[in-house]
C-alpha cells in the first residue's frame, strides 16, 4: 500500500457478498427456453456480458417477479463475516461500494439489513412492467473500457483516482477480473483467483470477510494501509 492514499473498497455481490451466483441460480431454477445456450455463449466471452444476460432475463415473463425475488431471498446466504467487515471499515473509515453485474430486485433487499447507503451501491436495474422481464444498465462502460460489462465496475473504480485512492477489489469471477488489473489490492476467491495466479496479478485469496479483515489488520499494523 502507498503511504497517503485513501483505502476504498469495491466489492461485488453474487458470490462473493452472497455464497452463490443468483443469476445462474435463478436461471437454473426457472429454467426459460433457450438459456443454456445465452449462458454457454456468455461465458465463453462469444458475446458479452451485458447482451447474455439480458438476452437470458428476457426468456422470463414478468407475471414471474414475486416468485423469482422469493427464489433469491430464500435461498441466497450472507457469507461468513459480512458484517463485522461492514463494522470495521466503518470503524476505519474505509469507503465501501458495493459493485455488482447483479439486479437491484435482489440487491436491495438482501443487503437492507445492512445500511448501506444508496449511493455506494452500484448495479443493474430489473424492468417488469412489459410482458418479459427488461434488463436496464445505469452504469455502463465508458471509454477506454469497451467490453459490454453492462455494470462497468472499472467505469465506477475510476472516479477514484489512482493518484489519490488505494483501490482494493473484492470479488470471485471473470466480472471482477478487469478491475483486478487496476486495482491496487485484490482479495480474491474462486476462478478470480485462477485468473489473477494465472495472468500475474497480486491478490490475496478468502474464504470469508473474517479472512479480509484479518489481512487488512495486518498490513495496518504493518504501517502499509
Amino acid at each position: 500500500m502507498t503511504a497517503g492514499k485513501k483505502p476504498v473498497i469495491f466489492c461485488d455481490f453474487d458470490g462473493t457478498i452472497t455464497l452463490s451466483d443468483n443469476i445462474v441460480a435463478i436461471m437454473k431454477q426457472f429454467k426459460p427456453e433457450g438459456y443454456e445456450q445465452i449462458m454457454k455463449r456468455t461465458v465463453d466471452q462469444e458475446i458479452s456480458l451485458r447482451q447474455g444476460v439480458g438476452d437470458m432475463f428476457a426468456l422470463l415473463p414478468s407475471s414471474r417477479k414475486d416468485e423469482i425475488v422469493d427464489f433469491v431471498i430464500i435461498r441466497a446466504g450472507i457469507r461468513e463475516g459480512f458484517r463485522e467487515f461492514l463494522e470495521y471499515v466503518k470503524q476505519e473509515n474505509i469507503e465501501f461500494y458495493v459493485t455488482s453485474g447483479g439486479m437491484d430486485f435482489f440487491i436491495d433487499p438482501l443487503l437492507a439489513p445492512f445500511d448501506i447507503p444508496a449511493d455506494h451501491i452500484f448495479c443493474n436495474s430489473a424492468d417488469f412492467s412489459g410482458e418479459q422481464v427488461e434488463i436496464l444498465w445505469p452504469h455502463p462502460c465508458q471509454d477506454p473500457c469497451n467490453n459490454g460489462c453492462g455494470m462497468c465496475k472499472t467505469t465506477v473504480m475510476r472516479r477514484f483516482p489512482e493518484e489519490q485512492y488505494e483501490r482494493i477489489l473484492i470479488g470471485d469471477s471473470l466480472t471482477d477480473f478487469e478491475g483486478a488489473k487496476i486495482a491496487d489490492m485484490v482479495y480474491s476467491r474462486s476462478i478470480l483467483t485462477d485468473k489473477c495466479a494465472e495472468l500475474g496479478v497480486k491478490h490475496v485469496p478468502f474464504q470469508n470477510f473474517f479472512d479480509i479483515m484479518d489481512d487488512m489488520k495486518q498490513k495496518q499494523q504493518q504501517g502499509v494501509l
